[in-house]
């Protein structure tokens, strides 16, 4: 796993952290089974504490990125290509109606419209 975050960044850390991981993913440079590195080692590997790193890893748990199974670690999940596909399809969105001011209710009735006329 190469990871690296940049201090002049207005992303914030962790953030930076959970998107480089998702991309590995989403690369197929990190796949199913693939254990993490431990938050600490990668908190001291990349100059952050260790806080903004368990929350990089609490938020990929949360999206269905990745499972942590105790004291054995973190580890990519297994999922199916289709649902790859799509959260990549919806973080591409997310950023395109960001850089446009589209409120999030808005975006989100947009979606909910595109959904409609299918």
């Amino acid at each position: 796993m190469n990871l690296s975050v940049d201090a002049t960044s207005s992303t914030p850390p962790f953030e930076q952290v959970r998107s480089q991981v998702i991309a590995q993913i989403e690369a197929g440079e990190l796949v199913a089974g693939t254990r993490l590195p431990p938050v600490r080692a990668l908190a001291t590997e990349l100059g952050l504490a260790a806080n903004t790193v368990a929350r990089a890893y609490k938020e990929l748990e949360e999206a269905g990125y990745v499972e942590t199974r105790g004291r054995a670690g973190t580890f990519v999940k297994g999922a199916d290509a289709a649902s790859v596909r799509a959260a990549g399809a919806a973080r591409a969105y997310v950023e395109a109606v960001r850089r446009l001011g589209v409120s999030a209710e808005d975006a989100i009735e947009l979606i909910r419209a595109a959904l409609r006329d299918r």
